[in-house]
Order: structure tokens, then C-alpha cells, then sequence
């Protein structure tokens, strides 16, 4: 262990075509010694094997290939250095496997129409057979000679070879010939779903035009600049790390990260983020982070380890068929054995014909594969709209999230705060009530003090501030040219033995006592987002049965704001660290209910580690958002939650649409096959044919966009 933790390594794999197989993988690694865990994830094709250390997962790698080899050949590991480079891609088509089956075709077809008599026709069937066939043949030999069965190879093997055994020969080739078909365009669809996804992976930068001292540029790896120095964005270049304009105007494409479209503004002073894309001026950008911890980097790894926590519906479909296929291979053993023994005249070559059917029916999988995909799709879908979701395990559980708590401040609002109302008490004036405030928040970065600051609007002046105190959630303290100053919220100064009355209405009151008096309160004002409304109306529609804000604005104008918006329940007056105390009454009075907790991510990191599905909105830039939510909407838009949620169940409909068409026609295949009414091409189609109609489902989750209103 290094610091503590364990050791982890992301293998990037190609030519792995077979979902059973990458099961068996799995399995086969999880065995190794030294290997804590392991996920071979088919749909993005990779491996992620976590380990006690290095020299542990090193012995693991050397054993890799073996393993690999002895269930599926012709794997190879990729680059298994750089994890943020993308996805491992290939043709979909091995050509010389499709040469093959051409031949192999023609000789079928010479056999089938010219009907040549005696050795001949053996010859020409046989020699198709094992060219169409040749590689699933040696797949199921060695899968054999290595002791593992119950593979989809394997039960094609046998059922063809059973074929030629009666004498079925042209039903043994074209079983074997639309199986291979079936899965070239298996294959062919799987590559169109890893190149959709590797599309995501374009936002990371190829390079960084460092900028020397001697006004040059060198071309660098994003990796190698340093926090602090400069570099150049040529239009139409991507931005290689986050930063600081320092020099230049223009328009950034942020779509890759946002998944919004409209370009935004950018000047001296402006921040921006690696995978923004430069559409106009010359930009210099002083480097705030380093390219590992930039936004791109993290948004990158994130998609990467994202497939690794599985959703239980994929968890139940690995155990399923682990145990569906050796049972339906007894089943299939005993359709043909047990008949002929059994019922007096039954011919063993009928049943073992309609044993066979029942093989090649029963192959798994449309479900192996299918499912994964689908949310594979559903977590690339919801990328390319700018939700970032860390595990198909929370992408199924936003289907089940029954209550909602919203942060105010910043999630519901804009948390953009301006001064509305200036109210002193008798003998101090509206300036000089502002002048209070305004210096005794002078070292303070609260958007509140800001918004008084900038009202205040003139330069504070160096006069002598001492024994400043801030007391987060509350208020300051500070000494001003000899007199007491305390800013902060109607608590706060009662706790001071300050005598004043509570102010009731909306917004955030301020109060301010001078010398041990209260001087008089300032309104502050935070303009509601524009889709709020909506989106709290929509979450009903969706079913949300309990919505619920948390504030630290006073009750009253908690409430009034609460009433206004919609929501079932308000808890105002609250501190940063009571927001985790409400939830875990929240819990208490549900306890059966998935909570999911929406905060702006820089100060919510605790309660959205403790909900049972943590969303953070706006989080772009934010190292807290990033690291502590489950779920991250990548613009200040609390309609994209609608968006999440639409992809969420779609994603649900879809895994349920092939569940149930992969069950429902292979259990109707196998009965009518073993009551001898289903035809070898009846069980082709339930495993070829179902598993092709799964797999286009699944992609449809990444093709099809996403209206947040509709």
C-alpha cells in the first residue's frame, strides 16, 4: 500500500469481442493472488484490477495474457500507461475472418445447389463448416481443454457438431453461418457504442504552448506545465488546463464540459477550464491548476471508472448467467437422453435434434451484453448533456429517489447577492449605516459581504480595523477606530446582548450593532434562477412524492420563498454543519425513502457525501463538487436534474425492454423446440437475432438527445 491505499490499474484492451468471455475474465482475475478486485468491463473494454501493491498487481499483469488467451484469443493489452487517452477501438471487422466466411459461403452454396453425390458433398459442407466456423471451433477446443465450459461458443460447437453427426449438414452450416454473421454485426454495433463513448474523451488536450520568458512559445505535454505559468490559446485550439485569462477577448465554446452549446464570453480576469474550446481572439492564460487536477482530468476520469460500479439489475444478470447457462446444457442433455428411455418408440436422432434447438437457443447473450450497454449509453448520454454520473449504480438509483432537499443559496438562486434596502435606526444615516457594514466585512470573501462592499462602492480606506473574527454561518466582529462593530444575522447579535426586533419579510436581513447598539439592518437580495419554478413543478410529475429546501436565511423569509417555489417542507436558519443533522432527521422520519441532496458543491460536501444520491450543480471548477457528489451537472441549471432523470428512466425502460425480449422469446424457442415444433432457425434467431434487436436498443440511449422540458 502506498499512504494507505491500494494500488489501481486501468488496462486498456483490444479484440475483446465476447461478453461471456470478459466474465470469465473477471472471474479468472478475481482468483489471482494479490488482487483485491477486478472488473473487466466488455462495453468499454477494459480492465480495472485493484491491488495491495504494485509488485502484487505487476504479477498480475504478467499473468494477464494467459488468462486472456486461454478463453478468448486474440486480446491484446493497449497502452496500459495513459488511462485518459480513450478507449481501445479496432475494426469491427476482422477481414480475414470475413474472407472466410465468403469462401466458406460459396462452398455451401456449391453443396446446396449442385448436390454432389458420395465423398464430395461431406467434403464441400465440411469445408464450409470449418472456415465459417474455424475460430469458434478453436474457442470452444481450448475454453474445453481448459476445463471451462458454458460458453456461448461452446454450445454452438456442440449443437453443430451434433447436426453432423445425424446428417443434418446443411442445418450445421448455416447455424454456423448466421452465428457468425450475427456476431460480426454484434461486434460492429459494440464499436459504434465504444466510439460514441470515446467520443466524450475528446475534450482532453493534445498539447500546451508554453509561454517563455523571451516571448516564444514551446510546444509542450499538458502534464508539464507548472501552476502559475502562462500560456497562449491559438483560436480554434482547445484550452489544455484550467486558468486565468491574463491577456485577450473571445468566445469559448464549453459544450464538451456544459453540454450547452451557446458560446460564452470570456476578457481579462475571466476564468476558464481545460476541454473549453478558443472560438476567436488570441488568449495568454495564467495556469491555476495543474492538468491532473484540472477540471478536463477529473471529468475524464471520472467517465473512465464510471462503468466499474455496477447497477443491480448488471450485478443480477452476471450471477444469472452463471448459473442459466450450465442449466440449460443439463436441460438440454436430459431432452435427449431421457425421451428415448423413457417413451417407447421415441427415435434418440428426433430428440437429440430437438435437444440441439435447445441449445442454440439458450445462449445468454443478448442479456450479457445488452444490459451493461444500456447503461453504459445511459451514463455516455447523460456526458454529452453535461451530467456527470459517477456509476450506473447511481444512474438506476435516480429512478427511485423519492425525496429532493435543495440547498437555497447558489442551487435555487444564483447566489449572486445585491443589496435591496438600507434601514437605520434613529440619528445614523443609510451611508453611514453602509459604512459600518461595509468595514467591518472588509476581509471577508462571503457573497453576502461582497454584495455590501459593492453597494457601499467606494475605496475602504486603510483606517485601523482590529480584533476582526468570523464566525461562519453567523456574522463578524471587528474593532473600528476604537468602536465594537457587529455585522451578522439576528442570532448572532442576541447571543451579543443586543436589543432589536427580528425583521420579517423576504430576503436576507443583515444587522448591524456599533458600540454595544443596534444601528439599524440591510436587505440583501438573491435573484431566484429562471427554470426553478418549473423544474420543482416538473419533479412532482415524475414522480418526487417530498420536496424540501434547506437556507440559512430566517425562517419568514425561508417560508415566504418556500411557499412561493412549491416546496413540501423548509428548514431555514440553518449553519453550514446542521445540514447534516436536518438530512439525517429527514431519514429518520423516511426511513425507506432514497434521499438525493442538490447543492452548489463548494460548501454542501458533507451532506452530499451523507445523501443517499448526492447532485451537485454547477460544477465546473469545483474541486469539492467533483469529489464529494455522485451525480455532477456541469451548469448552473437546476432543469439539467430533469435531464438526469430523463435519461434515468429511459435508460430503466430500455434494460427492462431486454430483459423481457430476451426471456420471453428464448423461454417460448426452448419450449416449442423441445415439443419439436420450433425449427433450428426458430433457435437462431433467439440467440443471433434477439441479442442484435437488444444491442440496437441499448444504443439508443446515446443516439437520441435529451429535452430537459418536455
Amino acid at each position: 500500500m502506498r499512504n494507505g491505499r491500494k494500488e489501481t490499474i486501468v488496462l486498456k484492451l483490444e479484440g475483446l469481442d465476447c461478453a461471456n468471455c470478459a466474465v470469465k475474465i473477471e472471474q479468472e482475475i478475481r482468483k489471482l493472488n494479490g488482487v483485491t478486485s477486478a472488473r473487466v468491463d466488455f462495453t468499454s473494454a477494459k480492465v480495472i484490477m485493484e491491488g495491495q501493491d504494485k509488485p502484487s498487481l505487476d504479477q498480475a499483469l504478467n499473468r494477464l495474457p494467459e488468462i486472456m488467451n486461454s478463453i478468448e484469443g486474440g486480446i491484446k493489452i493497449v497502452d496500459p500507461l495513459n488511462k485518459l487517452e480513450g478507449f481501445a477501438l479496432k475494426d469491427a471487422i476482422n477481414f480475414k475472418q470475413e474472407l472466410n466466411v465468403i469462401v466458406g459461403f460459396i462452398l455451401f452454396l456449391a453443396a446446396l445447389f449442385f448436390r454432389p453425390t458420395g465423398h464430395l458433398e461431406l467434403i464441400l459442407f465440411l469445408a464450409s463448416y470449418f472456415l465459417i466456423g474455424w475460430d469458434i471451433i478453436t474457442k470452444a477446443l481450448r475454453l474445453t481443454m481448459s476445463g471451462r465450459f458454458f460458453d456461448e461458443n461452446f454450445l454452438m460447437f456442440i449443437a453443430t457438431a451434433g447436426a453432423i453427426a445425424i446428417r443434418e449438414f446443411p442445418e450445421a452450416v448455416v447455424v454456423m453461418l448466421l452465428f457468425k454473421i450475427g456476431e460480426l454485426l454484434q461486434g460492429a454495433a459494440v464499436q459504434r457504442s465504444r466510439r460514441a463513448i470515446s467520443n466524450l474523451m475528446h475534450i482532453r488536450p493534445d498539447y500546451a504552448s508554453l509561454l517563455e520568458d523571451s516571448g516564444e512559445t514551446r510546444r509542450v505535454a499538458p502534464e508539464e506545465v507548472q501552476v502559475g505559468q502562462a500560456i497562449l490559446v491559438q483560436p480554434g485550439k482547445k484550452i489544455p488546463l484550467d486558468g486565468i485569462v491574463l491577456v485577450g477577448t473571445s468566445n469559448v465554446d464549453t459544450s464538451a464540459l456544459t453540454g450547452e452549446f451557446r458560446p460564452r464570453r470570456v476578457e481579462v480576469g475571466s476564468s476558464v477550464l481545460a476541454g473549453f474550446i478558443n472560438q476567436g481572439g488570441l488568449l495568454t492564460v495564467k495556469t491555476t491548476k495543474s492538468y491532473a487536477q484540472s477540471t478536463a482530468a477529473r471529468i475524464l476520469d471520472m467517465v473512465e471508472h464510471a462503468a466499474a460500479k455496477k447497477a443491480p439489475a448488471e450485478n443480477f444478470i452476471t450471477k444469472f448467467a452463471r448459473y442459466y447457462t450450465p442449466s440449460v446444457v443439463l436441460g438440454a442433455a436430459l431432452l435427449a437422453l431421457l425421451p428415448p428411455l423413457l417413451i417407447p418408440g421415441a427415435v434418440f436422432t428426433e430428440w437429440l435434434h430437438r435437444a440441439l434447438i435447445f441449445l442454440v437457443a439458450s445462449c445468454p447473450c443478448a442479456l450479457v451484453i445488452s444490459i451493461p450497454l444500456s447503461f453504459f449509453g445511459g451514463l455516455g448520454g447523460a456526458s454529452r448533456n453535461g451530467i456527470l454520473i459517477k456509476g450506473s449504480n447511481y444512474l438506476e438509483a435516480l429512478n427511485n429517489m423519492q425525496i429532493c432537499v435543495f440547498d437555497k443559496t447558489g442551487t435555487l438562486t444564483q447566489g449572486v447577492f445585491e443589496v435591496a434596502n438600507i434601514s437605520p435606526v434613529e440619528g445614523i444615516t443609510a451611508v453611514e449605516l453602509l459604512e459600518y457594514a461595509a468595514y467591518a466585512e472588509k476581509y471577508s470573501s462571503h457573497p453576502i459581504a461582497t454584495s455590501i462592499r459593492t453597494k457601499y462602492g467606494r475605496e475602504l480606506q486603510a483606517r485601523e480595523i482590529q480584533e476582526y473574527q468570523e464566525f461562519s454561518g453567523l456574522g463578524v466582529k471587528a474593532v473600528l477606530d476604537g468602536q465594537k462593530i457587529i455585522v451578522g444575522s439576528f442570532r448572532f447579535l442576541k447571543e451579543e446582548k443586543i436589543e432589536l426586533e427580528e425583521q420579517k419579510g423576504s430576503g436576507t436581513f443583515v444587522y448591524v450593532a456599533v458600540a454595544g447598539k443596534y444601528a439599524g439592518n440591510i436587505t440583501i437580495a438573491d435573484k431566484v434562477r429562471e427554470d426553478t419554478p418549473q423544474t420543482i413543478e416538473k419533479l412532482r410529475k415524475v414522480g418526487v412524492q417530498k420536496i424540501v429546501m434547506l437556507t440559512g436565511d430566517s425562517q419568514d423569509a425561508g417560508s415566504i420563498l418556500g411557499k412561493r417555489l412549491g416546496f413540501d417542507e423548509v428548514y431555514a436558519g440553518l449553519l453550514p454543519d446542521q445540514k447534516v443533522e436536518v438530512l439525517e432527521r429527514i431519514e429518520k422520519q423516511n426511513p425507506r425513502a432514497k434521499i438525493g441532496y442538490v447543492g452548489d458543491g463548494i460548501n454542501d460536501a458533507p451532506v452530499l457525501a451523507r445523501a443517499d444520491i448526492g447532485i451537485a450543480m454547477g460544477g465546473l471548477g469545483s474541486d469539492a463538487a467533483i469529489e464529494a457528489a455522485d451525480i455532477v451537472l456541469m451548469t448552473d441549471e437546476p432543469s439539467k436534474l430533469l435531464s438526469a432523470l430523463q435519461i434515468a428512466k429511459k435508460t430503466k425502460r430500455i434494460v427492462w425492454q431486454n430483459i423481457l425480449l430476451a426471456l420471453g422469446i428464448k423461454a417460448l424457442v426452448l419450449t416449442l423446440g423441445a415439443l419439436g415444433v420450433a425449427t433450428m432457425w426458430a433457435a437462431v434467431f433467439a440467440d443471433v437475432g434477439v441479442t442484435l434487436i437488444a444491442v440496437f436498443n441499448a444504443l439508443r440511449v446515446i443516439a437520441s438527445p435529451v429535452i430537459a422540458n418536455s
